[in-house]
């Protein structure tokens, strides 16, 4: 290629970064670079290591991606929150360092979670927020699907304790405030958050509603402070379809039967669609608060459907032990993956199909190679959840070739 050629490519692919962070914050690492090409890197890039983790080429089907809105899609963020030259600020980290950058602006975050955050802050004075807000570290900050709905999280110091009566920092006073200033506001809490190993799960203040019914198709989730839930809210409809709906039917079709297994289940996404067209749904979550959730979704669904609060691998250590077999298992690990401990034991149940929804290439290219001993892949789909950003969802149709 001529360096004229070579010259045109490259404009061709740029792209002008939408944040005037780019480059510092450790955030987003593509936005430089225009979407189409993100999405082509991603695909070579997943290509590539499934081959170099040896999964055959016949096992190797079109791989079809899936993309929306490049920005603005986060519907969950997590900001630090520190003094700057006096002044309450707050941002992430510094790219490839813990130190803390203010920002201005966050493009992939859907707008109503820095107007929240914008407002919590211009409460710093008020003798109710400061009390809380110089305890605290970190703001989560979660949107509904239409953003009508926010929930805030301060994650403050373990000894932090609610003031006496008739003292300044009373929580409901702040919510009050802070909902005046922002009307999408639903609920509010302060948890407790150790620097070392993070939040502790212990509730230290919280005033209005604590979760968000969260809207996906047809269907509503009840998703509570400190549960898990997907953060693109331009797909997650695309996202339950491919786990959930027969692959290539003429009509959409769901994927049916007597018995299916959700495994790392979170709140029930995949579950709760699950359970209409299986007569027994099984989904397992190891988090307590988004176990309940879960629970509570499959109740409203039969009493034919449960929820089991432990760890995907214990569950599946029990359950080769039993007769019952599942026709499907739908498993969506967090980056580390299933590991080759669960995908023996997975072999060893045998169900006809397996979906695999994987949030890293690398991990999925380890687990599918120890999975072809029995399975070949018969779709395989990069879903875009996290644009401007190297990381990338796929989801792998596994059928039982022998």
């Amino acid at each position: 290629m001529s360096a004229a050629a070579k010259r045109m490519n490259a404009e061709s692919t740029a792209a002008t970064p939408l944040c005037p962070h780019f480059g510092v914050c450790g955030g987003c690492q593509l936005q430089d670079l225009a979407y189409a090409e993100q999405l082509r890197r991603k695909q070579a890039r997943l290509s590539e290591l499934l081959q170099q983790g040896g999964i055959s080429a016949p096992n190797l089907p079109t791989l079809v991606s899936h993309a929306a809105e490049p920005y603005g899609y986060r519907n969950r963020i997590r900001l630090r929150l520190q003094r700057v030259a006096g002044t309450l600020r707050f941002g992430y980290n510094r790219a490839g360092t813990t130190e803390f950058l203010p920002i201005a602006t966050c493009p992939i975050a859907a707008p109503v979670l820095l107007q929240v955050a914008e407002a919590l802050l211009a409460l710093a004075e008020d003798a109710d927020a400061a009390h809380w807000l110089n305890a605290a570290a970190e703001l989560e900050l979660f949107a509904n699907q239409d953003l009508t709905r926010v929930q805030a999280t301060l994650f403050c110091a373990p000894r932090t304790r609610a003031p006496r009566t008739g003292q300044p920092g009373s929580f409901d006073r702040v919510f009050t405030a802070l909902h005046a200033a922002a009307p999408q506001l639903a609920g509010l809490a302060a948890a407790a958050f150790d620097p070392r190993t993070g939040p502790t799960g212990r509730i230290l203040a919280e005033a209005g509603a604590p979760g968000l019914l969260y809207r996906v198709g047809a269907l509503d989730f009840w998703v509570s402070r400190g549960s898990f839930f997907q953060v693109n809210r331009f797909l997650l409809e695309t996202l339950v379809a491919l786990a959930c709906m027969q692959e290539g039917a003429a009509a959409a079709a769901p994927r049916a039967g007597r018995l299916a297994w959700d495994l790392y289940a979170g709140v029930g996404l995949f579950s709760c669609v699950l359970a209409r067209s299986f007569a027994q749904v099984t989904a397992v979550e190891a988090n307590p608060i988004a176990c309940a959730d879960l629970a509570a979704a499959l109740r409203r669904l039969g009493p034919a459907h449960t929820a089991l609060e432990a760890t995907a691998l214990d569950f599946l250590r029990r359950a080769v032990l039993d007769r019952d077999r599942p026709e499907l298992i739908v498993l969506d690990p967090p980056r580390a993956g299933a590991g080759l401990e669960a995908c023996d034991l997975l072999l060893r149940l045998a169900p006809q199909q397996i979906v695999y929804v994987s949030c890293d290439p690398t991990t999925l290219a380890r687990d599918l190679a120890c999975l072809q001993a029995s399975y070949r892949v018969a779709a395989l789909h990069l879903v875009d959840l996290f644009p401007q950003t190297i990381h990338q969802e796929t989801v792998a149709i596994l059928d039982r070739s022998s």
